[in-house]
């Protein structure tokens, strides 16, 4: 509870889309710059000594301390064979997150006392300011609170600019009419959604639609319910469509011949000329699978199959 309020990462009550939420709102109310910063192997070069002299300030008890510094100095595990650990926390351990909070809180006070607005998500902080020339000053500022803990920022990954150039926890930010900031999802996490995808949908390997639908799933409702804050419904559409696109040319394949073609989409309720003008394209799965294939193998179809649906 002592933790700043501008610190979402980890914590009871809240999270990632809290963060990203408080963000939009520093942006809406004029902060279009953005200090960015990424701390280079974060949880790997953790200084064993600062952050336990910081767990003192904290907890009176020594056996707690004794008890996490050995979790510190507890090594790994790599091949069978033990390797001692000098700096670093486990990445997944669970108790990581809260002691990289302990040691980064310094640095959140910091920005709280000079008035910053800040959202910091585990070692993910971004600043928001007015202009480039205090942006410039935060990140010099950053630069020496960082270096106090001797953690050191990735200059390559970092950089004072425009939000609507960076993204944050997988979002980004866009400007609707009337100057209305909104969220969207970022350029990379929506290429790997798109690579995932094709990954998914490949038209080889011998699966049945249902194989293919069953591993869709997943991942399209996790993927679904993270980026659930975006306000880009032509993006969501688009994705939708492309995604049946896929799962249609793949159900052509399946069929192979013509005449399966033929004889299946009648079954599916297909007008003959429409069936027959399928059948004979057999060999261009994906030409024929976003033209007259849509009125047959429609949303109806998809949803029976429980492929989730993103709009």
């Amino acid at each position: 509870p002592t933790f700043s309020e501008h610190s979402y990462g980890f914590r009871p009550g809240r999270g990632a889309h809290d963060a990203v939420l408080a963000a939009q709102s520093y942006v809406q109310s004029g902060h279009r710059i953005v200090v960015d910063v990424d701390l280079e192997k974060f949880f790997d070069r953790v200084d064993h000594d600062i952050l336990i002299d910081r767990l003192q300030k904290r907890i009176g008890d020594t056996g707690v301390i004794r008890l996490i510094r050995a979790y510190l100095n507890s090594g790994i595990m790599d091949d069978g064979v033990v390797q001692k650990r000098t700096m670093g926390t486990p990445q997944g351990g669970p108790l990581s997150p809260l002691l990289a909070n302990v040691l980064l809180d310094e640095v959140d006070k910091a920005l709280e006392r000079r008035g910053h607005c800040f959202v910091r998500y585990a070692d993910d902080a971004n600043v928001y300011v007015r202009s480039r020339r205090a942006g410039e000053r935060v990140m010099a500022l950053l630069r020496r609170l960082y270096g106090k803990l001797r953690l050191t920022v990735n200059e390559t990954k970092s950089a004072v600019a425009s939000v609507f150039g960076r993204k944050f926890l997988g979002y980004g930010f866009w400007v609707a009419p009337g100057g209305v900031i909104k969220r969207k999802v970022a350029v990379k996490p929506l290429m790997r959604f798109k690579q995932c995808i094709r990954q998914l949908t490949c038209r080889s390997g011998g699966r049945s639609m249902q194989d293919v639908v069953d591993r869709l799933r997943p991942y399209v409702r996790g993927w679904k319910a993270y980026f659930r804050l975006a306000q880009t419904p032509k993006v969501w559409r688009e994705l939708d469509q492309w995604l049946r696109h896929r799962l249609r040319a793949i159900q052509l394949k399946q069929w192979k011949r013509g005449t399966t073609m033929y004889r299946e989409l009648l079954a599916l309720g297909a007008k003959p000329d429409v069936a027959r003008q399928v059948a004979a394209n057999s060999r261009r799965w994906w030409r024929n699978s976003g033209m007259f294939l849509n009125a047959v193998l429609t949303l109806n179809w998809s949803d029976r199959l429980g492929l989730p649906r993103l709009s």
